[in-house]
């Protein structure tokens, strides 16, 4: 029973880093710029901004990081089914 426990625990503390990091990530951001398009995305892969000519575009943001959300949940099963994912990697694997 304590192991399951110290489990919890270190999990717990794991899901805390990992939701500081997803912060830290999202305070990094990048501009590019070309042919009257400006994009700005941020270091967590979202774009933030998308702008044509001057005038915002946010239904095509919408879009971009709704695709990405889609690839980045079917890479994360792969990754499951290929080998565990994290859990192979931290040793809890099959």
């Amino acid at each position: 029973m304590l192991d399951k426990v110290k489990q919890g625990k270190q999990l717990l503390k794991m899901r805390n880093e990992a939701k500081k990091l997803q912060q830290q990530l999202e305070e990094i951001t990048h501009s590019e710029e070309d042919d009257g398009y400006l994009v700005k995305v941020n270091g967590a892969q979202n774009v933030i901004y998308i702008e044509k000519d001057g005038e915002e575009i946010p239904e095509l943001t919408k879009l971009i990081n709704k695709a990405m959300k889609g690839v980045q949940k079917k890479s994360a099963q792969k990754m499951m089914e290929m080998g565990g994912g994290l859990s192979s990697f931290f040793g809890g694997g099959n």
